[in-house]
């Protein structure tokens, strides 16, 4: 089970992100945070095959479920070579990379969320999805209805699309995922992943509607 040990972790992290102390934490880094992580994709896999058997959970430390430790820097002024957080990805068997549809779990001090849909879709992805909004107007409302969709949003109409259709907000949208909002409390407790199934099954509708625009089963 993930403990409190995982956060305090994260918390030495960001206080200390250079190569020379993660070095001499890397023992502590694996048992308070991979084993740990790993153990509970291994428990959400069966619980994640029920809702749809072409989401991928993978437990494998190294190029699994889990996203990796290290920082992509190359295009980035904050140099820190390490994430202060875990974030694990269930991504569709069809996806390649995090624009995928997936659910997601995300672990940092003071910061604990999950959920699911899709982040970030590019080009035609993102075209397919908002126009399969205006196909299936009431598909989308059903299928959004009690969820609160995160993520940033176009200032105009996207091209192609009505100003004035009465979904505009939603076809602005760059994203179409929704999280749960968490703790660290419920993060270490027993319950913790079956609020997170609960909120995946929640997500699901999302999900298929996404999947289908995508031309993908769910």
């Amino acid at each position: 089970m993930i403990t409190p040990a995982l956060f305090n972790f994260l918390r030495d992290l960001a206080a200390n992100n250079d190569r020379t102390w993660f070095k001499a934490q890397k023992a502590r880094y694996q048992a308070e945070v991979v084993e740990p992580v790993t153990e509970f994709i291994e428990n959400m896999a069966p619980r994640v095959g029920m809702i749809s058997p072409h989401i991928v959970v993978d437990p494998r430390p190294n190029g699994g479920s889990r996203f990796r430790i290290y920082r992509d820097t190359r295009f980035s002024k904050d140099k820190s070579p390490y994430k202060t957080q875990v974030g694990c990805q269930f991504r569709h068997s069809a996806g390649k990379d995090a624009h995928a549809p997936g659910f997601y779990v995300h672990l940092a001090p003071g910061e604990v969320f999950f959920g699911g849909g899709v982040w970030g879709p590019q080009g035609e992805a993102l075209r397919a999805i908002r126009q399969r909004i205006v196909n299936k107007p009431e598909r989308w409302q059903e299928a959004t209805e009690k969820l609160d969709l995160r993520g940033d949003q176009l200032v105009r109409a996207p091209k192609g699309f009505d100003p004035q259709h009465p979904l505009i907000d939603d076809l602005r949208r760059k994203s179409f995922f929704s999280f749960q909002d968490a703790d660290e409390a419920l993060a270490t407790s027993k319950p913790f992943e079956q609020a997170v199934e609960q909120q995946f099954r929640k997500v699901a509708p999302l999900m298929g509607f996404v999947a289908e625009a995508l031309g993908l089963e769910f």
